[in-house]
């Protein structure tokens, strides 16, 4: 029986899978998947979100599905707005010796 090694992850797996910027990627992640909520939670098809956005019914389709490299954190998040989310970035002091970048979401 061969043995499986198991790593902890450091709680962002861009950084432990070794994407560049990873912080950044999950911060787009975690957006995407708001957005998502919201879309379902409004009842929206694809198309009628993409109208309120302001881009196509294909780029959010490859949005929802991962494909996000090309859309900044000020996009997705104008993009929450329009969808008409309060959006808001908060600075606290560190609870340990190196600070953190997160989106805490809330519910719909």
């Amino acid at each position: 029986m061969s043995k499986i090694t198991v790593t902890k992850s450091s709680g962002n797996v861009y950084a432990d899978i070794g994407i560049p910027n990873a912080t950044e990627h999950a911060v787009k992640a975690d957006l995407v998947i708001r957005l998502s909520q919201i879309i379902k939670a409004q009842g929206l098809t694809q198309t009628a979100a993409a109208e309120k956005i302001g881009i196509s019914q294909g780029d959010l389709s490859k949005v929802l599905r991962g494909h996000f490299r090309g859309y900044s954190v000020e996009k997705l998040m104008t993009a929450l707005t329009k969808l008409g989310q309060d959006v808001t970035i908060g600075v606290r002091a560190a609870k340990r010796r190196t600070g953190r970048v997160a989106v805490e979401l809330e519910d719909a």
